[in-house]
């Protein structure tokens, strides 16, 4: 393989839930981008973390290798004893079974190493301390939650070790689905970057909680175009609760609860979306007037007055 002259100064953990069957990758870097080169995952596949002297074909290729029924372990040992410049490069894979294999070539920069668990892989180089990766890993391995509240957990173990010995700079959570549904747009459940911040994890954070909401709020939707308006108003509810101050869920969570007759409610979650920008009471108007929502003038000018 072709050598790249990119230095991910970088921690990362790639893994499998084997309650879901999930594939997951999330890293941080002192790099900007660091998402777009280091994080890999096909669902009913595996996922692959490549880093150090980064060489992203070890991503595309690990997981076409694993697709055609490698195993982990054998997919890594057929790249790297292809690789002349293997003694610079750190690679993770995970594969079906759960099957994991590493490598931390020889010459990558210290502080550099991994350790490995149950399904998992943590992998870390140019680190402030050699305590980085198997506090990332012990973190995983007790953490609860889903498999993206897990990895963001890792990260912030690296982060409590001294993480990246340049500093921080981006970060990137990738999940796909553990069956696969024959369109991997579907497939890929969470893919986050942050590409350029002082505090990369922090707002990689902040970015789940915000994708959980709108997860949420798109269910909702779901459950109101089949009328089921009281699982729809559960998830807004929920949803609200994750991002109380966001206009775009208050908005539409203040129309259905219009459409319900619950104009108090409405009003007072309305005027959140109007606080932020009165755009979107123009936006009210308009969709009245073409009848996307359908409302009574007396409940329009109800709403209308939170402005």
């Amino acid at each position: 393989m072709a050598g790249s002259g990119e230095n991910e100064t970088t921690y990362s953990i790639v893994a499998r839930d084997p309650k879901t069957g999930q594939f997951g990758v999330a890293v941080q870097s002192h790099w900007f981008s660091v998402g777009g080169l280091v994080g890999w995952a096909e669902s009913g596949v595996g996922a692959v973390a490549t880093q150090s002297f980064v060489e992203p074909a070890y991503g595309a290729r690990g997981i076409a290798l694993m697709q055609s029924g490698l195993s982990a372990h054998d997919a890594l040992h057929s790249l790297a004893s292809v690789d002349e410049q293997v003694d610079v490069r750190q690679v993770a894979m995970v594969d079906t079974s759960g099957g994991v294999a590493v490598h931390t070539g020889d010459r990558c920069i210290p502080e550099a190493g991994h350790a490995t668990g149950d399904g998992f892989s943590a992998q870390a180089n140019i680190m402030a301390r050699p305590t980085v990766w198997e506090a990332m890993a012990e973190t995983y391995a007790s953490s609860d939650g889903d498999l993206a509240d897990r990895l963001l957990a890792s990260l912030d173990a690296a982060e409590r070790e001294g993480g990246d010995l340049r500093g921080r700079q981006s970060a990137a959570i990738l999940v796909v689905a553990g069956t696969p549904s024959g369109h991997s747009w579907k497939d890929r459940e969470l893919d986050l970057r942050v590409e350029d911040h002082p505090a990369p994890v922090d707002e990689l954070r902040r970015l789940v909680n915000l994708w959980r909401a709108y997860e949420l709020a798109e269910r909702a939707e779901e459950h109101d175009v089949l009328g089921e308006r009281d699982a729809a108003f559960a998830e807004q509810r929920a949803a609200l609760e994750l991002e109380p101050t966001n206009p775009e869920i208050c908005f539409w969570t203040a129309i259905s609860l219009a459409q319900a007759g619950r104009v108090e409610e409405a009003r007072s979650t309305i005027a959140v979306s109007f606080a932020a920008d009165m755009g979107w009471a123009e936006l009210l108007r308009r969709l009245v007037k073409a009848e996307r929502p359908a409302l009574e003038p007396s409940i329009l000018d109800a709403l209308l007055a939170a402005e």
